[in-house]
């Protein structure tokens, strides 16, 4: 029997929640994860009254909603809204909703890097515009002390015992280096080595072991427990994350040939499977060499992208001011509708969910579309 929880799990795999930005609220949003999804997964971008009746229609469980449904801080929900009545509505079906939203965006193969594909080939230098940041391998901490050589072993041991000195699959990770080390106790000392009120000089090893913050209370324990000094000394470091440029917002890479502004607009109609793109060109010879994306409203990220050599920036909208901004720069603009920069990748998403949780049909709504039409 497969639950909503499985469905959650899924999604959490391609895009996992903890990529989100801290101002999104992605996740199981309605329902129960324990439920048993019965008939269809309904992908959509947006949850409307027509994507609801869509999934009444077809018996869908489950609705994937890119973008969520329960967004800002929530203290009642009733029947005095359109939105707060569709979303009662939607519990008494016993339907459960997912979103991944901006966990998607910043997934390596999620809807950001879809987007760029739509700009033509690249040379293989992509990367995010806002790399998200990893913890350090092994941990937040760097724990240093310096043992007299014959201690070395135990001191390591003990340490790693205590659970310091893992880095992903291996254990008993360290790092010596040879030293001198020196020391004068008080009259009240009794030193391991030497004698009190007596300058001493020792043949030492600086060891260093990587620690997670849940784990150093122990690890420094075990270090006063079996080191010979009646003092050790140590040194505790808090280690930066790392960012990973494949995670994070946004995306750039520089075209494998510089392609006119028009030319890369073609290329992304076709690619969006839209009828227009809005262009505005910042003068020159119109050429792009650099593109930068973002799926949705992507001005946040317009900085980013210049700053990291970007001459175009390919977004769904953005304010007047700021496509100005942005040709004052040096960049181009090309924008298709919010909407637009992201339907496009659900039956990407469709088939990548079919093959993670089987035996399911998972297909995307057809009642959900962009609300704007053109009339000429």
């Amino acid at each position: 029997m497969t639950t909503v929880q499985d469905i959650v799990s899924a999604v959490d795999a391609l895009a996992p929640f903890e990529l989100a930005e801290a101002w999104d609220n992605v996740g199981l949003l309605l329902g129960d994860a324990s439920d048993a999804v019965q008939g269809t997964v309904l992908l959509t971008i947006d949850l409307t009254r027509d994507v609801f009746a869509e999934a009444r229609e077809i018996n869908a469980s489950c609705i994937i909603a890119y973008h969520p449904a329960i967004f800002h801080e929530t203290r009642r929900i009733t029947n005095t809204s359109a939105r707060d009545g569709l979303i009662l509505d939607v519990l008494r079906a016993g339907i459960s909703v997912v979103s991944p939203h901006t966990a998607l965006d910043a997934a390596p193969g999620g809807m950001a890097d879809w987007l760029l594909d739509g700009a033509g080939p690249g040379r293989g230098d992509r990367r995010a515009l806002q790399p998200c940041v990893r913890s350090a391998p092994g941990g937040s901490k760097k724990l240093v002390t310096f043992v007299p050589t014959e201690a070395l072993e135990s001191v390591r041991t003990a340490l790693c015992e205590a659970g310091a000195g893992v880095i992903g699959d291996y254990d008993t990770c360290s790092f010596t280096v040879d030293g001198r080390g020196s020391f004068r106790g008080g009259p009240t000392t009794n030193p391991a080595i030497g004698a009190a009120g007596k300058l001493e000089f020792v043949e030492e090893k600086r060891l260093e072991v990587v620690c997670s913050g849940a784990r150093l209370g122990a690890t420094v324990a075990a270090l006063r427990h079996v080191h010979p000094y009646e003092e050790p000394a140590f040194d505790v470091y808090p280690l930066d994350g790392v960012p990973d440029p494949t995670t994070g917002s946004g995306r750039c890479e520089t075209l494998e040939h510089p392609a006119g502004v028009g030319e890369v607009a073609a290329r992304l109609r076709a690619h969006l499977g839209v009828d227009v793109i809005k262009v505005a060109s910042a003068g020159g010879a119109g050429v792009v060499r650099r593109p930068a994306v973002c799926p949705g409203a992507g001005a946040s990220l317009l900085d980013a992208a210049i700053t990291a050599g970007c001459d175009a920036f390919i977004t769904g909208e953005m304010q007047h001011h700021q496509v100005l901004a942005a040709l004052d720069r040096g960049c181009h603009v090309l924008l298709a509708g919010h909407t637009n920069t992201e339907r496009g990748y659900l039956p990407t998403l469709a088939l990548r969910l079919t093959q993670a949780v089987g035996g399911l049909d998972i297909r995307v709504s057809s009642a959900d579309a962009y609300p704007f039409q053109f009339v000429t």
